[in-house]
Order: structure tokens, then C-alpha cells, then sequence
């Protein structure tokens, strides 16, 4: 029986980068799908150059490969309805479009998986904002498209309108109340159809909206740790997943509030790669073949920093001054401000100790 695989990956950015990674550790083939030629999945994979929504490309992919997955959740899933093969897509094109319109995921969160989430109402145009109570913060959100704080209106005073109805008579939208949260905590959870298997509950420190640091495991308690996993199993079960999935929440007193799902490895599950007896990757891969799933062992408590483009200079200079230190360079051809360059990972159980390159310190 030959076990080898060919993986097809729509998008080469480094998501997809480490999933061939792992793919190809395990002894499979990996053929990705990016409109451009020097992704940095091209350095670890076959490619086909084109766009993400080009049906020709998406069916020459399809047959090339026997098992189908993506990096990010932009992919056209009624042209990947169109050209794959039945079960080749094990995550499914439900799960795409749960995740791309946050409508649809509201309400997959609230009334489906029954998990908790901060209180919402969709908005259809700026009669919707009227009457809005000032004594609450708001942020409004697009419905699809928005990422790392794009798309996205925060309402707080009555100036704040002009903005949020432009955006409103835009396009669908959502609009969240605030949620008074103590910490931004991720889970990742992997799936193989039938059986998950879960990392530990990670703390996220934003900047800019942009993700600067990942703590892991996160700093609360035992029982709210416990209560976040269980969420995640949650909703995993509900979605029957295949691969990885990493659940967004807030930590709010005793609670745990859902915030988004992300269908694919996350940014803030990189440490997992050193961290772990198996990585978020690992896991992906040998869960969309529908593989038996370990058990996630995290070896000692870690940090990671994002790597940004104005950083790079000063992460390398890190790793030298630290060299137990693990620095990913992506290798994106052009490092741009605020761009997702790399990450480093170190293992330290004084993460207030581990500062951000963004943070100006000396090193």
C-alpha cells in the first residue's frame, strides 16, 4: 500500500509554507495554488501560479492532488464546489463560508454550536446604528473580507457615526458590544472527521490589532482553562473537523466569550512547532488524511513574538544575544511595515520577561 500523498494547498503564504513542511517530513508530495510565483510556499512545494478564484487552476489542482486544503479563508468555495472530488476536501466548503461572513458564523457560534458570544445584531444599512446606547462601546465590523483590524468601525462616541454609517450602507456588516475581557486567549483543536485532539489554551497580546505576542499556556486559572478547551471541543464536534481549527475568545471574569474561528494553523499556535511533541501543522496534515490524532504534550511553557517588517533587524540581533532562541523567517521577498515577516519562540516560564519587538527596549 502506498501511503504517499499529494497535498494541494490553496495559498503559499507561510501558512501554507509550514503545512508543506510538515506534509513532506511525513513523506508526502505537496503542490500549492498562489497567484504568486515566490510565495513562500515555493520554496517547499510544486506550484501552480494563479488566482485563488481561477476554476481552471482550482480543477488542475484538484487532479493533480488527493487531498485538498487552504491557508486562509478567502478561497472561492463555490468554484472548489465546482472541481472537487467527493471527499477530497475534508474540511469542506461549509466551513469556509461559515468562517468568511460573520454572519453566518454569529449565528453557527450562538445557535449551533451553543457557546457563548458578546452580545451582536447584523446591520443592513444605518438605520440599524440609530438609537444606539452611548452609555455601551461598539465595533462594527464588515461581514466579509476584514482581517487584522481592516473592515472594522469601533463606536464609542456619537462622532463616531459618520464612519460607521458610511461603512454600514457599504455592505452587511455586524456590530459587537465591547466585551470588558481580561485577557485575548486562543485554542487551537485538530480533527480527523471523527476523533479532535486539543493544545493548550495560548494567551494574545495585540498591537495595532496586529498579533505581537503568544503566551502559552495562558495565564488563568485551571477551571477557565478547562472551560475555554471544552468550547473549543464544542465546536469542533459540531463542524465534524477535519484539520485545524484555532477558536478566538476572551477571558471575562469567570467567563468565556467566543470571539471568531479561524478554519486553518493560526498565527498564534506557531510556538507549537518547538513547543509541542506535535505541531498545529502536524496536526492538520495528518488530520485532513483522516489519520489517527495524538494526544498534545507541550514540552514547558513558551512565548512567541511576531516577527514584523519593521523588526527583522532587531529579531535577528535577538537570536544572537539568545541563541536558544527559535527564529522562522518566511521568506517574503519584501519586508513591509507591519507585514507578517517571522516569529521567534522561546521557551521561559517569566513571559513578562520576553519583550516585543515592537516594544522599544534595549537589548
Amino acid at each position: 500500500m502506498n501511503s504517499t500523498k499529494t497535498i494541494g494547498i490553496i495559498g503559499g503564504g507561510q501558512l501554507g509554507q509550514m503545512m508543506a513542511i510538515s506534509a513532506i517530513y511525513m513523506g508526502h508530495k505537496v503542490v500549492t495554488l498562489d497567484p504568486a510565483a515566490n510565495c513562500p510556499a515555493s520554496r517547499v512545494s510544486d506550484m501552480i501560479v494563479a488566482p485563488y478564484d481561477d476554476v481552471d487552476a482550482l480543477r488542475q489542482l484538484a487532479e493533480r492532488c488527493d487531498v485538498l486544503t487552504y491557508e486562509f479563508e478567502n478561497v472561492d468555495a463555490d468554484g472548489l464546489d465546482t472541481v472537487i472530488k467527493e471527499n477530497q476536501l475534508p474540511q469542506g466548503t461549509d466551513l469556509l463560508r461559515i468562517s468568511q461572513n460573520r454572519i453566518f458564523e454569529k449565528d453557527f457560534l450562538a445557535n449551533k454550536a451553543g457557546v457563548t458570544v458578546a452580545p451582536y445584531k447584523v446591520v443592513t444599512s444605518s438605520l440599524d446604528l440609530e438609537n444606539l446606547d452611548f452609555a455601551k462601546n461598539y465595533v462594527l465590523k464588515t461581514a466579509t473580507g476584514g482581517y487584522d483590524g481592516h473592515g472594522q468601525v469601533v463606536i464609542k462616541l456619537k462622532e463616531d457615526l459618520e464612519r460607521a454609517n458610511q461603512l454600514a450602507n457599504s455592505t452587511e456588516c455586524v456590530l459587537e458590544e465591547f466585551v470588558d475581557f481580561d485577557l485575548e486567549i486562543s485554542v487551537i483543536v485538530s480533527g480527523n472527521g471523527e476523533d479532535v485532539t486539543i493544545f493548550s489554551v495560548q494567551e494574545n497580546i495585540h498591537r495595532n490589532n496586529i498579533l505581537s505576542k503568544t503566551i502559552v499556556p495562558a495565564r488563568i486559572s485551571a477551571e477557565l482553562a478547562r472551560k475555554a478547551q471544552e468550547m473549543a471541543v464544542k465546536i469542533a464536534v459540531q463542524l465534524e473537523l477535519s484539520g485545524t481549527l484555532c477558536v478566538e475568545m476572551f477571558a471575562a471574569g469567570d467567563d468565556i466569550i467566543v470571539n471568531e474561528i479561524a478554519p486553518r494553523p493560526h498565527n498564534s499556535g506557531h510556538y507549537s512547532i518547538e513547543a509541542c511533541d506535535f505541531s498545529q501543522f502536524d496536526t492538520h496534515i495528518l488530520g485532513v488524511l483522516g489519520q489517527p490524532l495524538p494526544d498534545i504534550k507541550l514540552h514547558a511553557p513558551a512565548v512567541m513574538l511576531n516577527v514584523l517588517g519593521q523588526h527583522v533587524e532587531k529579531a535577528q540581533d535577538y537570536v544572537q544575544a539568545n541563541p536558544s532562541a527559535h527564529l522562522h523567517l518566511y521568506g517574503k521577498e519584501e519586508a513591509k511595515h507591519n507585514r507578517k515577516m517571522g516569529h521567534v519562540t522561546v521557551f521561559s516560564d517569566k513571559p513578562d520577561e520576553v519583550e516585543e519587538f515592537g516594544v522599544e527596549v534595549d537589548w
